[in-house]
């Protein structure tokens, strides 16, 4: 007897942004997806991280300029305590505030001219676990970090390759993957192996390393050179 599909497990999503017109935008968009429950709606802020701290949402969509609590302050509270995965909202692609989100443990951004589509794909790209989003902002994020230097923000002792010996041979194979901005089923055809397995390396590279994200951490194996086969 053939057995009943597991029904998707229901998103439940922050909505932070101060522009009504705007957020009612996000809402709509996000509701017409079966899956994604919006459970609060943020206009600053301050508010978002006390809704966070409340309804425990799986996600905050988190604009970054906002009135009260700035995004990248409301990340950073939102993250310290893990509260819920944060997925960035910002109008340009490079500018201070992605890179202050990054250093404050966001797990995604995404430019707020998206379409529908991209968006409810970045949020169940987040709630998988899965930090690299909008590889167009992901590409030039690791490409301007390795440029400056400024990914030594990333991790508490900086780009020290030295961190690198805490890894496995099959971590660091895993963390050079990350680095060419790769999804976890991705790195598993990569390195030909069960995706749930990926997930778990993932989790203990981060963790070895200090990271809050994988965006950080495709941006440390930017830095250090660390190269998947």
């Amino acid at each position: 007897m053939t057995q009943p599909a597991t029904p998707p497990r229901t998103i439940r999503v922050l909505v932070a942004e101060d522009q009504a017109a705007v957020r009612s935008g996000l809402v709509l968009i996000l509701r017409s997806a079966p899956e994604i429950e919006v459970v609060g709606e943020a206009t600053d802020g301050r508010q978002a991280v006390d809704m966070a701290r409340a309804l425990r949402p799986d996600l905050v969509l988190m604009d970054v300029q906002m009135p009260r609590l700035d995004g990248v302050s409301a990340t950073r509270e939102v993250v310290s305590g893990q509260l819920a995965d944060v997925l960035v909202l910002t109008t340009f692609d490079l500018d201070a505030y992605v890179f202050g989100a990054l250093r404050a443990g966001a797990a995604g951004f995404l430019l707020k001219d998206s379409d529908a589509a991209t968006l409810i794909e970045a949020v169940r790209t987040v709630a998988r676990g899965e930090g690299l989003i909008a590889p167009a902002v992901t590409r030039r994020l690791i490409a301007e970090f390795g440029r400056t230097g400024a990914a030594a923000a990333t991790s508490s002792g900086g780009a020290d390759p030295s961190v690198l010996t805490a890894l496995t041979p099959r971590e660091r194979e895993v963390l050079g993957c990350m680095g060419q901005g790769l999804s976890n089923a991705q790195i598993a055809v990569r390195l030909t192996m069960a995706e749930a397995t990926v997930k778990t390396h993932v989790s203990r590279v981060l963790a070895k390393l200090d990271l809050r994200s994988r965006v950080q951490a495709a941006v440390l194996a930017q830095e250090l050179g660390v190269e998947g086969p």
